[in-house]
């Protein structure tokens, strides 16, 4: 049993009396007054007051007195439960007395968890920063509760519908904006001063929606938001801060990872017609893969694009790979580190993603054929920039010698940023239906499924550490890979009147004439709205490309003719 009382008191007041008994006045005027806690005459009545415990603890460290008291509770029984559970967790080693509030525990948390990478220790800053502290930072940690934080989740959603709210009117009057610059442009000299203030109107309307939140916090981020939560209070059960780890039992939306979808045909028409993207993963097929690569070849960053479709480098795991780790006799690369950037623009050499991300990845023969041309171009791209240092040091800096395979024309590598931005620009102007630089991954693990490599070899070759996450990702083939595995069945049974088997060349060429009519006429208009090709990127004096005819060999048969 607890060591301790249980009593009854109230918050009535009377007039506070001084030594001659005359009421004590505040420095306005007005009389003071004191409560009468357990004196109050009313305290007979039934409903009068409310109860209070009141616990003798064991000292603390150097002799301080630990008393808590707590009241509010409307029997002495309700105060003798809370008083012995309270009594039972300080028994049990937990800080009862601690006034430490969930802001400066969660500060606390992360400075010791020197373990976490840099990348994940800024997203730990901003996610506490922005998110918890606002919302859970006023609590001590002995007052939070799940409740508190399902609240806050609340919160997030109901944000997310200001912010949809936010996006609409920024589209509205973006299309405003530009209604109204349209209107002063096409308008004949001298144009009416009007549609300029018009114009000028719009763009500050615009520039003030902008100002808005706009972003929603998705489901997988309030997850991550969960999880990172649940780990720092995790931490305070151990420390006895707290009985229980509030945030594991928080109920959120429920997260489904986006499932990877290839771009057919009919996908391809809906995004022309509407410009969304059926999934936000998205994998281009062999032949548009191929597209890319042809008109690719006198881009710049050509060479780390064709390593990352097909041999499925992360974006900093290229642009970070040195030539030390590049095996040009055998042909391996081994991926060992990597660029890392956050939302700064700042960039830093970090280790891979995981454990499992450290692996060595055989080359292509074609990828083995860049890189060793490649190696030679940059040695001439050293060579020019350091005579043109030397003969113009004011304009041209020294060469840097990063080591890197991927360099710009002084040597220094790539920023990652720079690499997403330059992809999406360039499969812009090709007209290719839009995925992102990271989807080359996927390209090649749909790639590599298709060509009949085992989960398990695509798991290594991604760096994946969980064969489920490979497993769950690329569960789908190739479209025109899984043709042969659908007409199978069909061709078990015996039928009559059976539809004859297409050609590989036209597997759905028995269409009816009906179906024929309106396929002919999309395909014409297909025709006639396919944008006109475009000449690929073009490179300066300062920055000489490469574009090779791949040899047909394997990398230890280049090496032996090398």
């Amino acid at each position: 049993m607890f060591n301790g009382s249980t009593y009854r008191r109230c918050k009535c007041t009377e007039p506070k009396l001084d030594e001659q008994g005359q009421p004590v006045l505040a420095a306005n005027g007005t009389p003071k007054a004191r409560e009468l806690g357990s004196a109050c005459p009313q305290l007979k009545k039934r409903d009068h007051g409310s109860w209070y415990y009141y616990l003798n603890l064991p000292d603390g460290p150097g002799g301080e007195r630990r008393r808590p008291r707590k009241g509010g509770f409307p029997t002495s029984k309700k105060a003798q439960e809370a008083a012995q559970k309270l009594w039972d967790e300080a028994t049990d080693g937990i800080d009862v007395d601690s006034k430490e509030t969930v802001a400066a525990y969660l500060n606390r948390w992360l400075d010791k968890r020197v373990d976490l990478k840099r990348g994940t220790r800024e997203d730990y800053r901003i996610t506490i920063d922005h998110a918890f502290i606002p919302a859970l930072g006023h609590l001590t940690m002995r007052e939070l509760r799940e409740r508190h934080i399902q609240d806050m989740f609340k919160e997030i959603w109901a944000s997310n519908t200001v912010k949809k709210a936010n996006r609409i009117a920024a589209q509205q009057a973006k299309a405003e904006c530009d209604d109204a610059y349209r209107a002063w442009k096409q308008a004949p000299a001298p144009r009416p001063r009007h549609l300029r203030q018009r114009w000028d109107t719009a763009k500050t309307a615009l520039k003030e929606a902008r100002t808005k939140p706009r972003q929603d916090t998705g489901p997988a981020t309030q997850k991550k938001y969960k999880n990172t939560l649940a780990s720092a209070l995790g931490d305070a059960v151990t420390e006895k801060l707290i009985t229980e780890n509030w945030a594991k039992n928080v109920t959120l939306p429920k997260y489904q990872r986006p499932e990877a979808l290839v771009w057919t045909d009919e996908r391809i028409a809906r995004w022309k017609l509407t410009g969304e993207k059926p999934s936000p993963v998205m994998v281009w097929t062999p032949d548009q893969t191929g597209e890319f690569l042809d008109a690719a070849a006198d881009h710049p960053m050509y060479i780390m694009w064709h390593l990352m479709v097909f041999r499925a480098p992360r974006r900093g795991e290229a642009t970070g790979l040195p030539w030390t780790e590049v095996d040009m006799t055998h042909g391996t690369a081994r991926i060992v580190e990597q660029l890392s950037t956050n939302t700064a623009y700042e960039v830093w050499e970090d280790t891979p993603k995981s454990r499992a991300g450290k692996r060595s990845l055989t080359l292509d023969h074609a990828t083995f054929a860049l890189l060793k041309a490649w190696r030679d171009v940059q040695k001439a791209q050293k060579a020019e920039w350091e005579q043109k240092h030397r003969d113009n040091p004011a304009k041209y800096g020294p060469y840097i010698n990063s080591g890197k395979v991927f360099t710009q024309a002084d040597g220094s590598p790539w920023h990652p940023n720079n690499v997403s931005q330059a992809f999406e620009r360039f499969i812009k102007r090709l007209a290719l239906p839009p995925i992102r630089l990271h989807d080359l991954r996927h390209c090649a693990a749909s790639l590599s499924l298709a060509a009949g490599l085992s989960m398990k070899a695509i798991q290594a070759l991604l760096g994946h550490s969980s064969y489920q996450l490979t497993a769950d990702t690329y569960t789908s083939l190739m479209p025109q890979f899984e043709q042969a595995a659908a007409n199978a069945p069909v061709d078990l049974v015996p039928r009559r009147n059976a539809v004859e088997q297409p050609t590989p060349e036209e597997p759905f060429a028995a269409a009816t004439e009906m179906d024929e009519e309106p396929a002919a006429t999309a395909e014409a208009e297909m025709e006639q709205t396919a944008p006109e090709a475009k000449e690929p990127d073009q490179r300066g004096e300062d920055s000489p490309h490469l574009r090779l005819v791949l040899p047909a060999v394997a990398p230890a048969e280049a090496s032996d003719a090398a």
